[in-house]
């Protein structure tokens, strides 16, 4: 990265500063945190600077800043203090700021500053939290001491005990003293980010840092969680809040609302150091950000990251959904949309679709309605370019659609057999193709939910092909979870049992045609509906599998019992299987 070296003063401290890219563009300030200095955005500064003018610094104790002699000098009013004179010094309007870690906590203490507005127009945070804010959230948990407000509390306790360790007057300076840090810093990286040493720049001062950095800790915890004074913005902030960070826990960025007027928010499932794990995402996140606020229009992916009221646990998030306009697909889009997903809603049947989204409109959600055959893979491949490029890349996508053959495979014709494979097997395939690939390019997680069937592990007769596909199903799912992994992306192999719907009424026959089909297809729904498992009762499962990462989600009692027998008693699933239940 080609820096240009300044210093700026703020009182008697000298800021180290550099500053790269277009210098007639908007201006973005990068802020860094414990233990880093301004090449903690060594791979973030060169893509923002070929669009902006880009400015980072040393803050005040590391790099090559100044380190004034004790704790006093390092509270969040001084940090602040520098942050305003080093943007009053690079440009002459406000500038925006992305920052990370403890460059986060006082970049938040900068906007909540009275008139703040005038000199930041926009933060991008990430990995620190506004320490007031943090308390008053600590302290009314506690107030309300339910479960779910102890453990969330406890768990944040847990993930900051290393907080205490570092407010200690010796044993932090004679633990960072002991070794040299640099190696050993990279090796810690690499282990709880899974980032390439290679990938992480530190400065020649990091052993020196790593201890002046502790007065940041001394100055200001104990003082802001345990007497908040918390403040507010109306500076446009942007949260990426990182699922799988060691140190904070998504939950206390939950009252961030109350304090932000102007408040969008993504969840990531990254770690910590995500200038080092994710550069790139930064990169495209922030630019995004800082484009909408300067033009004051946003795109579909930002919008749906508003935060305008309270957060259902699919927030911001955009899910996908084949053969929505009926049955399971249906209520899956409307569970979605009221735990606050944007769904987009396919199927062949367009006014089922269609459907679909008046429901979920009455609701208040937002969905739109797309006309799909799955099986038809230049159709599919163009729906999911279109999808991406009007509403973004889906963070979930659930392929549902599906048809029904039974009777003996001897009587089903090439015609039948094709169908089906074409639809439950290659359309699966096709829907996880095509969107994971958007998924992974995109780099920010995601889910992909499978439809199978508990077919896929209950051999029978009467259903031998359908059997086949659900259990192709079954295996390519699990497959690609393994394969998906690595890029945070979840798949979970739904598996009904008997449930009520749509595909059952419309189930062909094999060998059968005019009335003796429609009397098969009549006596099997009718059996289906004295069951009385309805679909809704499977959109649940698929949403807690996506929440929580479920592989295989066998749905209904029948359908655990037999996964189960199938897994550890096989010889008895294929005696079973003799009866015919078709």
């Amino acid at each position: 990265m080609d820096w240009r070296p300044r210093t700026v003063q703020n009182g008697g401290v000298r800021l180290a500063v550099v500053e790269a890219g277009v210098p007639d563009a908007p201006t973005v300030v990068l802020v860094h945190g414990w233990p880093d200095t301004h090449h903690l955005w060594d791979q973030v500064a060169p893509v923002l600077a070929r669009r902006f003018h880009v400015v980072a610094y040393d803050t005040r104790g590391y790099g090559e800043s100044d380190a004034p002699a004790g704790d006093a000098p390092y509270a969040l009013p001084e940090l602040a203090r520098d942050l305003f004179a080093v943007i009053d010094a690079v440009t002459d309007g406000p500038a925006h700021v992305v920052a990370h870690d403890w460059g986060s906590v006082q970049t938040w203490e900068a906007v909540c500053t009275p008139g703040a507005a005038d000199r930041i127009a926009s933060f991008v945070s990430i990995s620190g939290p506004n320490l007031d804010h943090l308390g008053t959230w600590a302290r009314e948990k506690l107030s309300r001491p339910t479960p779910s407000n102890v453990a969330q509390a406890l768990s944040q306790v847990a993930s900051s005990a290393y907080t205490v360790m570092f407010q200690l007057p010796v044993v932090p300076k004679v633990f960072f003293g002991a070794l040299g840090w640099a190696p050993v810093w990279r090796r810690f990286l690499q282990a709880v980010e899974g980032t390439s040493p290679s990938a992480i720049t530190v400065a020649p001062s990091l052993h020196r840092d790593m201890i002046s950095g502790l007065r940041y800790y001394r100055a200001n915890i104990r003082p802001r969680l345990f007497h908040p004074s918390p403040g507010s913005t109306d500076v446009p902030v942007l949260e990426l809040v990182n699922t799988r960070d060691i140190a904070l826990r998504a939950a206390i960025f939950d009252n961030t609302p109350r304090y932000a007027s102007r408040l969008w928010r993504r969840d990531l499932p990254a770690g910590h150091w995500l200038p080092y794990s994710r550069p790139q995402l930064i990169a495209d996140r922030a630019t995004e950000f800082i484009e909408a606020v300067e033009s004051g229009s946003g795109s579909p992916s930002l919008d749906r990251l508003a935060v305008t009221g309270p957060r259902g646990p699919l927030a911001g998030r955009l899910a996908v959904i084949t053969g929505a306009g009926s049955g399971i697909g249906r209520e899956t889009a409307i569970l979605f949309a009221r735990n606050g997903a944007e769904v987009v809603c396919s199927d062949i049947d367009l006014d089922g679709a269609r459907t679909t989204v008046e429901a979920i409109a009455t609701l208040g959600g937002t969905a739109h309605a797309y006309p799909l055959d799955v099986s038809d893979d230049a159709a599919f491949a163009a729906f999911t370019e279109e999808v991406a490029k009007a509403h973004g890349v889906p963070d979930i996508v659930v392929n549902n659609a599906g048809i029904g053959l039974a009777g003996s495979l001897l009587d089903a014709t090439d015609a039948q057999i094709r169908r089906l494979v074409d639809i439950n097997l290659i359309g699966v395939a096709t829907g996880s193709r095509y969107f994971g690939r958007q998924m992974v390019e995109r780099g920010e997680g995601g889910h992909i939910v499978n439809l199978a069937s508990a077919a896929a592990f209950t051999p029978q007769r009467g259903l031998g092909a359908y059997a086949a596909t659900k259990a192709g199903v079954l295996l390519l799912s699990e497959s690609l979870r393994a394969e998906l992994a690595g890029a945070r992306i979840g798949v979970s192999a739904i598996c009904p049992g008997i449930v009520d719907t749509k595909i059952v009424s419309t189930t062909e026959f094999a060998g059968s045609t005019g009335a003796e089909q429609k009397r098969r297809q009549d006596r099997m729904d009718a059996a289906y509906r004295r069951r009385g498992y309805t679909p809704d009762k499977v959109a649940r499962r698929i949403l807690a599998a996506v929440l929580e990462n479920r592989a295989v989600v066998p749905v209904t009692p029948e359908a655990a019992v037999g996964y189960r027998v199938y897994r550890f008693v096989p010889a008895l699933s294929r005696r079973m299987a003799r009866t015919s239940l078709v």
